[in-house]
């Protein structure tokens, strides 16, 4: 990436697939998120607006400190540093929910699960599925493109060690919910991890759909019907669960096999 980039880039700079231009909305608080999702007129425009979200002040202050310090083997390149939108097929079918974007990962390439170990053994089981292009994913704009499938997280800014406080998740959440609802052909979501199959099934509950109760419990494999949606739960592939075995390729593969299995039954769209 090249380095005339200031870290955090600027909206409307030039990087690569920067969905926001300078005029874009800024969110400066939980009210304006509700507000400015609410009336997100495309996809297009809520990953603009998603994308320049300052609504969390711990969030925005992390960011942009790792923005700045930066990881020792990054030093040169500059960092995204602001919130990484929803990225992939508009048309997607198939929809895969992570917790956030890796300080170092997401936060500095501005594409979610791009750039970090995590989003190297995602984009491997997707390619391995048909589901994108290339099996590595490395920085915006390196020519990977996903098929039927788009992925997104339910906290939008990377969080201090990966942990987001429940009034960042409450404060975030609108954008999760005005992204379902522009999605109207997914059918089935695979969610990454505890934290996102908890986020996935609040967000149906808050559009009106009917969750089970007592609600489902996250594990690997764990399915659940959402109305004309499967909810398919996946460790997420961390280094902590990959480099223990706790999530393997062929258990990452089996969860994205069903999936496609699901989508070719001809399901009912939302």
């Amino acid at each position: 990436m090249p380095a005339e980039f200031t870290s955090p880039v600027a909206a409307g700079t030039g990087w690569p697939d920067d969905p926001a231009t300078p005029d874009t909305p800024v969110a400066g608080s939980a009210h304006d998120v509700r507000r400015s999702a609410a009336d997100a007129p495309t996809l297009a425009e809520l990953d603009a607006r998603v994308s320049v979200c300052r609504a969390c002040p711990r969030l925005v202050e992390w960011r942009d400190q790792v923005a700045v310090d930066k990881r020792r083997s990054f030093a040169t390149e500059p960092y995204w540093g602001r919130p990484v939108a929803g990225w992939g097929d508009p048309a997607a079918e198939l929809l895969v929910v992570g917790l956030a974007p890796a300080a170092h990962g997401g936060n500095r390439t501005g594409r979610i699960f791009t750039g970090d170990r995590s989003g190297d053994w995602l984009f491997a089981a997707l390619h391995r599925a048909g589901l994108a292009d290339r099996p590595t994913s490395e920085r915006a704009g390196d020519g990977q493109v996903l098929r039927r499938t788009r992925m997104v997280a339910a906290v939008r800014c990377a969080p201090p060690a990966n942990a987001p406080t429940p009034a960042e998740r409450d404060t975030c959440a609108p954008w999760l919910d005005a992204e379902l609802a522009l999605l109207p052909t997914v059918r089935v979501v695979v969610a990454l991890g505890a934290f996102a199959w908890q986020a996935v099934l609040a967000a149906v509950a808050r559009s009106g759909g009917s969750v089970p109760r007592p609600r489902p419990r996250f594990g690997h494999g764990a399915e659940v019907e959402l109305g004309t949606w499967l909810l398919i739960g996946s460790f997420h592939p961390s280094q902590q669960n990959t480099f223990t075995g706790r999530l393997t390729e062929p258990m990452l593969d089996a969860v994205f096999t069903r999936a496609l299995s699901r989508l070719e039954q001809g399901a009912p769209r939302l």
